[in-house]
């Protein structure tokens, strides 16, 4: 496992350069829930679902939805870095054409199974495609990342309870629980914890780990693909505009862009090959 952990952290290393470089690219989005996500979508994308982006319809194919759409920048970075395009598209982030807009589109974008960015619709429409994958008998699994803000929205709520009640056993959401959004702490705007607590009496497994400890992240996930009869929630405490020092726990960068000198300075603490 030890070599596939190093394989991970390098991949996600490129993930956070292409994220800050295209923000300071585009002169906004959103960095912070975006390298905060970064880990646990290298993991899923490039160890554990069955995917190609040469055959990006197929029907069989694990599916993800990025409930909180904002975090664009790690989805696009991720897919290009996978193959899905061509990673100098990156650099037409949210300009005036591109196929990148500020919330995915999965009409534009190859590799995108789901359009979102009102908060709490994203997992609705993975609880919609695991109950498809149940009445259709296929094994595919849907994985989806919402925002501990994103808890906030009833319908979160409402697709949670509907996700244990048709026992949803294909379906692993992450809860990127990175204690802030936009207005600040998410204790002090609208509190939703205790997380694991409100997942469990909607009739969920829970599973609490470190977001950016790839050992906890590989095994929680083998550890929701043998849960059965019911989905799981992996709340991963994660660091918001985690590898950039002056990013980190800073409410301040939910959306703000880099500036050149900054996005150097990333680049720098961030490490790794392009």
């Amino acid at each position: 496992m030890s070599n596939k952990i190093a394989e991970l952290k390098e991949i996600a290393k490129v993930i956070r350069k292409d994220i800050v470089s295209m923000l300071t690219e585009s002169g906004s989005g959103h960095p912070g829930g975006s390298l905060s996500a970064t880990d646990i979508l290298t993991t899923l994308y490039f160890n554990e679902m069955k995917i190609d982006p040469k055959d990006p319809q197929n029907p069989n194919r694990d599916r993800f939805v990025l409930s909180k759409g904002h975090a664009a920048p790690v989805l696009y970075a991720t897919l290009a870095r996978k193959g899905y395009f061509d990673v100098e598209e990156l650099k037409t982030l949210r300009k005036l054409g591109s196929n990148l807009q500020g919330h995915p589109n999965m009409n534009d974008l190859s590799g995108v199974d789901m359009s979102t960015g009102s908060l709490g619709q994203g997992i609705s429409a993975a609880v919609g495609m695991a109950l498809a994958g149940k009445l259709d008998n296929k094994d595919y699994r849907v994985f989806a990342l919402l925002g501990d803000g994103e808890l906030e929205e009833g319908q979160v709520w409402e697709a949670s309870m509907s996700a244990a009640h048709y026992k949803l056993d294909n379906l692993t959401i992450f809860v990127d629980f990175n204690g802030l959004q936009i207005d600040g702490d998410i204790h002090e705007v609208m509190n939703p914890s205790p997380i694991d607590k409100k997942f469990e009496a909607f009739g969920w497994k829970t599973i609490i780990i470190d977001g950016h400890n790839y050992e906890d992240i590989l095994n929680a996930i083998e550890e929701a693909k043998a849960t059965k009869d019911k989905p799981t929630a992996i709340i991963a405490k994660t660091i918001k505009g985690k590898g950039v020092s002056f990013m980190e726990n800073e409410a301040a960068w939910h959306g703000t862009a880099p500036n050149k000198e900054q996005c150097e300075q990333a680049l720098r603490e961030i490490g790794g090959e392009n």
